[in-house]
């Protein structure tokens, strides 16, 4: 009589640790790619959005203009635009105080750096959920399928005649816990070496934006 090899019948036949592992490995792979979906919909919108604000910034319209424009939206301000609205408040403000220019443009950018340490916190938000997953995920599978096989190879031990219609379901059983680790594990590194470089790409677009105004800044410091 043949074993029923069938993958529903390797995965419910399988030991409590191992149908363990699967159903960890398994609800690990739902959350990873409901990050990676997120994340991607959450950059593609960054981007969009930065793109929009430095058309408008650099449009050649009045600052004052421009902030009263954006600063009503209040919590809803991402990326470029909280910058540039945490800045030229910040510098309104200790402008109107009549201090030395030098210390105005600082204290601006002090509150703009802030503002982006923030926006990158945002961004960088599952990240480390998915560096995680695709660093341990494999290992998890290998720890089901090492206890798979060590239970089929204890089965051995009660029979006279071993054969390898025997031990056969039992490592299949075991090998399937490796796939699922990798299935979880590979889509995970491949999003978060892609999100990563983004998110360092909107980094470094929004360090230039904030040297830039800065420089702007300080011209209308020494005015």
């Amino acid at each position: 009589m043949s074993a029923d090899l069938s993958f529903f019948s390797l995965i419910t036949g399988a030991s409590v640790v191992v149908q363990l592992v699967m159903a960890l490995l398994l609800s690990v792979s739902v959350m990873s790619w409901t990050m990676i979906f997120r994340k991607r919909g959450a950059l593609a919108e960054a981007y969009a959005d930065a793109e929009q604000f430095e058309d408008r910034f650099w449009s050649g319209g009045d600052l004052a203009t421009l902030y009263h424009e954006v600063s009503p939206r209040g919590d809803e301000l991402r990326g470029l635009a909280n910058i540039f609205v945490t800045g030229f408040k910040e510098f309104t403000r200790l402008h109107g105080k009549g201090g030395d220019p030098m210390a105005v443009v600082e204290g601006a950018q002090r509150r703009m750096r802030v503002a982006l340490s923030r926006e990158m916190d945002d961004l960088e938000t599952h990240l480390s959920f998915l560096a995680t997953v695709g660093s341990t995920s494999p290992y998890v599978g290998l720890f089901g399928t090492v206890w798979g096989i060590m239970n089929a190879f204890r089965g051995l031990g009660n029979v006279h005649q071993a054969t390898l219609a025997m031990v056969a379901p039992g490592i299949a059983e075991a090998l399937i816990a490796t796939a699922m680790g990798l299935f979880a594990a590979i889509p995970a590194v491949i999003a978060y070496n892609r999100y990563s470089n983004d998110v360092e790409r909107l980094e470094n677009r929004y360090d230039n934006f904030l040297e830039e105004f800065s420089s702007i800044l300080q011209r209308q410091a020494h005015d």
